[in-house]
């Protein structure tokens, strides 16, 4: 079916997200064969699906970058993306959920909600994407399908409720009942591809009415129309139920739940049905809101209509050996066609789009234009990133971007000849084009590079491709904490004075700072509060940008700075000498001398850490946890297992998992996240300056 035939009315763009190993990518692939993608399955163990192509994916059986695939069913064109589970990839997760209009969230019969699928849960409640659930791998050990319902209640507060429940569970799981038609449906043969729909058994008519009782109270609970049915005693009709489950769907009110095992090819064809009945079409999704680039206050409200001034967000870009860079883009307004001139209206830039694909996984299917409503990819852009916005010169519209994670592993990188010097380089703007969540900046304390991002495999993954596509080989340090410096008290009337004079014409920057720390998370925040024009407005940006340039390496150990505020109060100018980089350095200058002042403390990345653990090891697991400065925050049951939600420090965590394999014989299993920034304990921050302080000799 040709897609540009398709109304929008019959468009679904939506995600697979969920926890990792929940069974995300193995789903999308069951999805792309019943839909008539594909006509073989992959496995992860085989190394063969369809949306892992990297080697790296694909030899560790997880899925690492998001892919994008287009696929139909029941005469809807569904766009769909499958993203990574592993927490050190979740901005991938971020940007994808930034322009999906709806996602299934996949989660594991017998493991539950566990903490990636409780970060991705409040991604996608940060963007208002309506959800979809599905239970997956009903036939394992453990299994509970109430349990995993109550858990999405529980934990992450959803109003969520099956529209299917299934017979049996673990290896006794036979078939899957439907709710809302009140049917069996059974399986007859391996592929998945044909089932019947047959009629309940008396004792199963009696179990489906309890599920239909609590759909509907659920259902109630958030719709008027079904409140209204409740309270008056009527049974609604299925037409009426199904109209209730779209509303409250779309309006992110309710989550209804889905059942089966992909693995066993169980179960799909029901999450296809429901992706097309309940989750929002892009006329449906509430509107994308822009303003204009040069006065925020300008709200702008994009409607997904064709004929408009075109709008659209890159929101991911990759690189293609044969095309070179590929900038996936949703289309939120009008029309975008290749060989045109267009605006980033971001960084102000204009751009031209030398065509339009379509992105089949790795494969690309060139189309003449792409409209409001689309996720496509562009090339031939030149001056674009992620985040940034797409639309006519003549109708400037900017869209909010994306706000990176922070980093909290760094490792200590190096060419193995002089000769590749350069070409790291270039490889490393490379990646940081592609992945918002990387960052490179020299030591100049020790003359290293540094790369920093959001944990021990997301790091392993760069240096991995940096040999593999790029064919660089490079000494790498051990990875290390991203540690932070703050302060910790207010300082007032902080004065940075650059002046100079060496014959002629002069250098003078001159300003007054107040500085004080801000709340966690705020990062750098600044205020301009200089009046009467003790300084010129061409001069306050500088100033900003020497702070913002001053807080990159503390007096500590040179770590970053962070969560602080800045408020310009007073300064002055010389109408010939001054100019922006005698400001810029008197801003840093300022800075510096406020850090000096406001008692500088370190700080930690501190995270989040859930573990399962068989209860003969409980005591051993615990004991080691304590030695690593853990603080145990919660403990449970689950099944025949303990469970355990700890905050740990990030520096006690590195080789964790060999730790945990030995200490249980490989039968625990736990996952991370990052959690807040804590201030270091004295001794060990000591350590840490003393440690900062020897490399920084040795190499000078």
């Amino acid at each position: 079916m040709a897609a540009n035939t398709i109304p929008l009315n019959k468009f679904r763009n939506f995600g697979i997200i969920a926890h990792i190993d929940a069974g995300k990518t193995t789903t999308t692939e069951r999805i792309l064969y019943y839909s008539g993608a594909i006509h073989r399955m992959g496995n992860i163990d085989d190394g063969n699906t369809t949306m892992d192509t990297m080697a790296q994916e694909q030899e560790r059986g997880i899925t690492i970058t998001s892919a994008a695939i287009t696929t139909f069913w029941r005469d809807h064109r569904l766009n769909i993306i499958d993203t990574p589970g592993h927490v050190d990839f979740t901005i991938e997760v971020e940007r994808s959920l930034k322009v999906l209009d709806g996602c299934v969230i996949v989660l594991c019969g017998c493991s539950g909600v566990q903490p990636q699928t409780e970060t991705v849960y409040r991604q996608a409640d940060k963007y208002n994407v309506p959800r979809i659930g599905f239970i997956n791998k009903i036939d394992r050990l453990g299994a509970d399908f109430d349990r995993v319902v109550g858990e999405m209640r529980e934990r992450f507060g959803a109003n969520a409720a099956g529209i299917e429940f299934p017979d049996g569970t673990e290896d006794k799981f036979k078939g899957i009942i439907d709710v809302i038609n009140e049917q069996y449906i059974q399986y007859t043969d391996a592929d998945g591809m044909e089932y019947n729909r047959i009629p309940l058994t008396p004792e199963l008519q009696e179990k489906t009415k309890k599920y239909k009782t609590e759909l509907i109270e659920r259902l109630a609970d958030v719709d008027d129309e079904m409140a209204d049915m409740f309270l008056n005693g009527k049974e609604p009709s299925k037409q009426q139920l199904m109209a209730a489950i779209r509303r409250t769907v779309v309006a992110c009110k309710f989550i209804p739940v889905l059942v089966g095992t992909a693995l066993r090819n169980r179960g799909v064809q029901m999450v296809l049905d429901a992706i097309v009945d309940y989750l929002p079409n892009p006329i449906e999704k509430a509107a994308m809101k822009g303003h204009d680039p040069d006065d925020k206050e300008n709200v702008v409200e994009l409607k997904s209509d064709p004929n408009l001034p075109p709008v659209g967000l890159v929101f991911k870009i990759a690189s293609d050996p044969y095309v070179g860079k590929i900038f996936y883009t949703r289309v939120y307004q009008g029309t975008f066609v290749p060989g045109q001139n267009y605006l980033n209206s971001s960084n102000g830039k204009k751009e031209k789009i030398a065509k339009i694909v379509l992105m089949h996984s790795n494969k690309q299917e060139i189309i003449t234009s792409a409209s409001a409503g689309e996720i496509v990819s562009l090339v031939g852009l030149k001056e674009s990133k992620s985040g940034d916005t797409l639309c006519s010169e003549e109708n400037p519209i900017l869209l909010e971007g994306l706000t990176p994670p922070e980093a909290v592993v760094s490792l200590a990188i190096e060419p193995k000849t002089k000769a590749d010097q350069d070409k790291m380089g270039m490889v490393l703007r490379k990646f940081l084009d592609e992945d918002p969540s990387l960052r490179v900046k020299f030591d100049h304390e020790t003359s290293q590079t540094i790369i920093s991002g959001m944990g021990e495999l997301h790091l392993e993954i760069i240096v991995d491709r940096m040999k593999r596509e790029n064919n660089l080989d490079c000494n790498v340090g051990r990875p290390e904490v991203a540690y932070k410096e703050a302060i910790t008290k207010e300082v007032n009337g902080i004065v940075g004075k650059y002046v100079q004079q060496s014959g002629g014409r002069g250098k003078y920057g001159h300003c007054v700072i107040d500085v004080k720390p801000g709340e966690p998370g705020t990062g750098y925040v600044f205020v301009d509060k200089i009046k009467g024009g003790a300084i010129p407005r061409e001069f306050i940006k500088p100033i900003k940008e020497g702070i913002e340039i001053g807080a990159q390496n503390g007096i500590l150990a040179g770590y970053p700075v962070t969560d602080f505020t800045v408020t310009l109060v007073d300064g002055s100018y010389h109408d010939v000498d001054s100019d922006e980089m005698s400001f810029q350095l008197a801003g840093k200058q300022a800075i510096k001398e406020a850090f000096r002042k406001a008692n500088t403390v370190f700080q930690e990345p501190v995270m989040k850490l859930e573990i399962t653990v068989p209860e003969d090891y409980w005591g051993n697991v615990i004991g080691d946890l304590m030695t690593r400065r853990a603080q145990i925050k919660e403990t449970g049951n689950r099944g025949a297992l303990k469970t355990a939600v700890a905050n740990v420090p990030l520096a006690e965590m590195f080789g964790y998992a060999n730790a945990l394999r030995s200490l249980t014989q490989g039968r625990a299993s736990f996952s991370m996240e990052p959690a807040y920034y804590a201030q270091v304990p004295n001794q060990l921050a000591e350590k840490i300056i003393g440690a900062r302080q020897e490399v920084a000799a040795r190499s000078n």
